[in-house]
C-alpha cells in the first residue's frame, strides 16, 4: 500500500487489496477480541482515541485514494459488496448472496434493501455501476484502476479504446448486480471488499463535483462510520457512529478520534498520560517497554526501499551504480541498531511470510531471495562504483535523497545518507525531508532522484508486490524497465496453470533482484501500545490494517 496507477500489464488477481487481506495471509484482531461483544462487558463510554504516525489523509474519494490512511478511513466510512473480517473471512458487506456461473466468468451479487447512504439515498446496484465506471474512466485518472483488469473490457476502456460503459457491469433493477469476468479470476471475491470497488453515490458526485473527496463534509457514507471534521489538511478528524448503516446494531464505539502524530515521543507522552488509546512506538522505546504488557508487536507486509529515479537521472539508470548503493548498506545494522523496532531484514522485494510457493511449500521470498541484493559488501561495491562513474564519463555525482518527515523514515535516510557517502568515493548526498503527502506528490509527478518508498502489500500473493514495478504501471515511480520482468508478470497474469504462474513470479523476483531495481531496506512491524480495554479490533498484515466495526471498549 501507498497504491498505483497503471494499465494493462497488471491483472486483476494482482490487487485483492489494500482493504482485503487475500487468502492465507496473518490477520490478528487485537488481544482478547474474541470477549464477546455484549453489552454487559462494554464500557459506559464508547470512545477510541486512535492516532497516525505520521501520515494524513489525502482524500476521501474510493477512486483516488493511493495510501493507507486514507485507505483505512474510507473503508471504516465507506463499504463495498463485502468486508474482509478476522482471518481475513468474507463478510457480508451490500451483498447479501452471489451466484457464480459455472465456467466462473459470471457473478451475480443480490444487494440488501436496507442499506442506505448517509444522506438518506438507498444503496442500489446502479451506484455500483455508476462508481466502478468512474473508476475506469481515464478522465478520473485513478491509480488504481489497474485492478479491473480481467473484467471486460477494463483494460479498453482504460486505455481509451472504449467507453466506460461497456465495463462489465450491469445493474439489474435495484438490488440485483451481475460482472462479467473477461477469465476466472481467483482473488474476485477479496477484490469486492477493496475501497476502489465501492459504489458511488452519483448525487453527491456531481453536487459536489471537483471537491467531492476532499473533505468530510464533501462526501457521504454508506459504512459503518461517517467523517468528520477533516477539512482536507488538518491533522485531526473523527469518524462517527453512521445512524443509516445497515447493520448499526453491530457498530459499538459511538466515536473514534484520530490525530496524526508525528513524532513517536509525543505518541507515547499521550499514550501515558491516557490521552490516547494508541500510539506507534519506535527503536528505542520498543526496547524500553518489551516487558509492558501494553506493548503489542503486529507482524506487516509492509517494504521499505530505495528506489532510483532512472528516468530523470541517467546515472541511475546504470546498473553497477545501483548496485553499487545497495552493495554498501548493512541491513541487520539497519534494522538492529538503527532501527530497533522489530523490523527484520528483508530477502527481496516480496516480503517474508506474504506467501507460500504452491509448489515446494515453502516461503517465496526465502525461495527466490538474491543474496547479492540485499547483503553488504563494500569492496565489491567501490569496484562497481568506480565502474560504473567510467562508463559515465564522471568522476563524482551528487544526489538528493527524498523521505517523509516521521522518526523512522528519517533514521532510514540518515543510514542511507552516512553509507552512500562513506562508502562511495566522490558522492555527495543531499537530504530532502518533506511530509508523507508532499513525498507521495513528488514520487507520483517523479520530482526526485533518489528517494525512501514504501509498499505494503495489498493481499497475500506475491503479485500484489511484483506487479508495481512492471514498466507500465504508475506505481513504478523510478521507471525501472526490464523486459525479462514485464514478460514475467505477463505470464503470471495469463496462464491457468498453478506452476507456471508461480514459476513466472519467481522470474519476476530474481530479475528485480539481480538488476537491484530498486534496494530493499527493511521489512516492517508496528509496535504500538494498546489500551487493554480496546477489544474486537480486527488487525490485517496485508492490505487495509484496521476494522473498527466490532470493536469496543471494554470496562
Amino acid at each position: 500500500m501507498q497504491w498505483k496507477i497503471t494499465a494493462t500489464a497488471v491483472a486483476v488477481t494482482a490487487t485483492v487489496g489494500l482493504l482485503l487481506t487475500g487468502c492465507g495471509s496473518k490477520t490478528s484482531s487485537s488481544s482478547s477480541s474474541n470477549a464477546g461483544n455484549t453489552t454487559s462487558k462494554m464500557a459506559s463510554t464508547q470512545v477510541l482515541n486512535w492516532s497516525e504516525n505520521g501520515q494524513d489523509i489525502t482524500t476521501l474519494d474510493p477512486s483516488l485514494a493511493t495510501d493507507v490512511i486514507s485507505g483505512t478511513m474510507i473503508s471504516n466510512s465507506q463499504e463495498g459488496l463485502y468486508r474482509l473480517g478476522t482471518n481475513s473471512k468474507v463478510t457480508p458487506g451490500i451483498a447479501t448472496s452471489t451466484k457464480v456461473s459455472k465456467d466462473k466468468k459470471t457473478y451475480t451479487f443480490t444487494l440488501r434493501k436496507n442499506a442506505k447512504w448517509s444522506n438518506g439515498d438507498q444503496v442500489t446496484a446502479k451506484d455500483f455501476v455508476y462508481g466502478w465506471r468512474r473508476t475506469v474512466n481515464p478522465k478520473t485518472a485513478s491509480q488504481y484502476a489497474y485492478l479491473y483488469s480481467g473484467i471486460k473490457n477494463a483494460d479498453k476502456i482504460t486505455a481509451g479504446k472504449k467507453k466506460p460503459a461497456t465495463l462489465g457491469i450491469k445493474a439489474d433493477g435495484k438490488y440485483k448486480l451481475t460482472v462479467t469476468l473477461e477469465k476466472p479470476m481467483q482473488y474476485f471475491k477479496l477484490l469486492m471488499g477493496f475501497v476502489v470497488f465501492f459504489p458511488q453515490n452519483q448525487h453527491a458526485v456531481e453536487k459536489y463535483g471537483k471537491e467531492y473527496g476532499t473533505s468530510s463534509s464533501k462526501m457521504v457514507y454508506d459504512g459503518p462510520f461517517k467523517m468528520t471534521g477533516w477539512k482536507g489538511t488538518n491533522s485531526t478528524w473523527a469518524l462517527v457512529r453512521n445512524k443509516n448503516y445497515w447493520d448499526k446494531k453491530h457498530v459499538y464505539l459511538t466515536r473514534i478520534n484520530d490525530q496524526v502524530v508525528k513524532s513517536t515521543t509525543t505518541a507515547f507522552n499521550l499514550f501515558q498520560s491516557g490521552k490516547l488509546d494508541e500510539a506507534t512506538l519506535s527503536g528505542q522505546q520498543v526496547k524500553n517497554e518489551k516487558n509492558n504488557s501494553k506493548l503489542v508487536i503486529r507482524k506487516s507486509s509492509r517494504l521499505n526501499y530505495l528506489e532510483f529515479n532512472q528516468k530523470k537521472v541517467k546515472a541511475l539508470a546504470n546498473k553497477k551504480i545501483r548496485q553499487a548503493m545497495s552493495l554498501t548498506l548493512n541491513r541487520k545494522q539497519l534494522v538492529s541498531d538503527v532501527l530497533g523496532d522489530g523490523s527484520v531484514t528483508p530477502k527481496g522485494f516480496v516480503t517474508s511470510g506474504l506467501a507460500t510457493d504452491p509448489t515446494t511449500g515453502k516461503d517465496f521470498a526465502t525461495e527466490n531471495t538474491v543474496t547479492s541484493s540485499v547483503t553488504q559488501d563494500n569492496a565489491k561495491a567501490k569496484k562497481l562504483w568506480a565502474a560504473g562513474l567510467k562508463e559515465l564519463g564522471k568522476k563524482k555525482l551528487t544526489l538528493t535523497l527524498t523521505h517523509d518527515d516521521t522518526d523512522q523514515m528519517k533514521s532510514l535516510a540518515e543510514y542511507v545518507q552516512g553509507q552512500l557517502e562513506k562508502e562511495l568515493p566522490g558522492l555527495k548526498v543531499n537530504s530532502v525531508t518533506v511530509p508523507y503527502k508532499t513525498r507521495i506528490s513528488r514520487e507520483i509527478a517523479g520530482n526526485f532522484q533518489l528517494v525512501i518508498s514504501a509498499w505494503q502489500a495489498d493481499f497475500a500473493d506475491p503479485i500484489s508486490d511484483l506487479g508495481i514495478m512492471t514498466s507500465t504501471n504508475d506505481y513504478n515511480f523510478g521507471k525501472w524497465t526490464n523486459s525479462t520482468y514485464d514478460q514475467a508478470i505477463k505470464t503470471a497474469n495469463s496462464t491457468t496453470s498453478t506452476s507456471k504462474r508461480w514459476a513466472a513470479l519467481s522470474k519476476a523476483e530474481k530479475t528485480i533482484g539481480e538488476d537491484q531495481g530498486v534496494a530493499p531496506l527493511s521489512q516492517n512491524v508496528i509496535a504500538q501500545m494498546v489500551n487493554p480495554k480496546l477489544k474486537g479490533l480486527v488487525y490485517n498484515t496485508a492490505g487495509i490494517n484496521y476494522n473498527f466495526k466490532s470493536a469496543y471498549m471494554a470496562k
